[in-house]
């Protein structure tokens, strides 16, 4: 039943416009943030509240412009998390992966084209800061990414009531206050395609892992405490399927043309 799912995935052009929504959605995002930390001759040398701002507010931008068609992923770890707990097929989730880490990678390597030669860019590496240790980097890591998707589960949950304001700025925010706290620490990645972008391009690949394991470990963490300890609507039967992997028609893999992933979009225009 699965295989016949995914089978018609392929054939839907609402499934590869998802996909091509991921990467132009990541392209965009990436492009955005990583030119945020581009250091020019002194003193023009980008502030951590500047990188933070970038990049926070991108994604919030792109998260609104790709929710209604894709989910407005934007990030590896995000899907994973999503496919993890049943909310979309594997297919989708290498899928929009893939998209993903073509999109940073194309955005990076158009930040390195068009800026002058003279001017040092090394298209924002994500690095452990001076002094950390990469166990201590993938912890942060972890806690940032957690903390990430606990916010996106918590702001595509259908059944919540709709506290008002923008989805997609709670997403957006989550990024930006995890920059301010923690750049100096791991780089605030969050994101193992934003993290490939640069150092496809860049050429740094110090201590890589971290931004792989570690975003995917916390995302995974912060899906499970959102669905399965924190969600209003959580109950016995849920945790019952989540720890048997026994999961009936309502909990399938979610693959018909109109799956917006309990869109953002939906959630936070529902009426209070």
């Amino acid at each position: 039943m699965a295989d016949e799912s995914m089978a018609s995935e392929l054939k839907s052009l609402k499934f590869w416009q998802a996909v091509i929504a991921e990467m132009v959605g990541m392209f965009f995002f990436i492009f955005i943030g990583i030119s945020s930390t581009t250091s020019w001759a002194p003193p023009v040398i980008p502030s951590q509240v500047q990188i933070s701002l970038a990049f926070g507010l991108a994604l919030a931008t792109f998260v609104h412009a790709t929710a209604h068609i894709s989910g407005g992923h934007l990030n590896p770890a995000v899907s994973v998390a999503f496919w993890l707990l049943h909310r979309i097929t594997p297919l989708r989730c290498l899928a929009y992966s893939i998209a993903q880490c073509l999109g940073a990678m194309a955005a990076a390597g158009m930040v390195h084209a068009i800026t002058p030669s003279g001017v040092s860019n090394n298209v924002g590496p994500t690095t452990p800061g001076s002094g950390v240790e990469d166990w201590q980097a993938f912890l942060m890591e972890v806690c940032l990414t957690f903390q990430l998707v606990l916010v996106i589960f918590s702001t595509v949950d259908s059944k919540r009531a709709s506290p008002g304001g923008s989805g997609p700025l709670a997403i957006g925010i989550a990024v930006l206050v995890a920059h301010l706290a923690a750049i100096q620490y791991s780089g605030a990645s969050m994101n193992p395609a934003r993290s490939l972008g640069s150092a496809v391009v860049g050429g740094v690949w110090t201590a890589h892992w971290v931004y792989w394991v570690g975003p995917m470990v916390g995302g995974l963490l912060g899906a499970i405490t959102y669905d399965y300890i924190l969600d209003p609507n959580v109950n016995a039967s849920r945790l019952r399927r989540c720890t048997t992997c026994e999961y009936g028609d309502e909990e399938d893999y979610a693959t018909s043309d109109e799956m917006n992933l309990n869109s953002i979009q939906t959630a936070s225009s529902e009426p209070k």
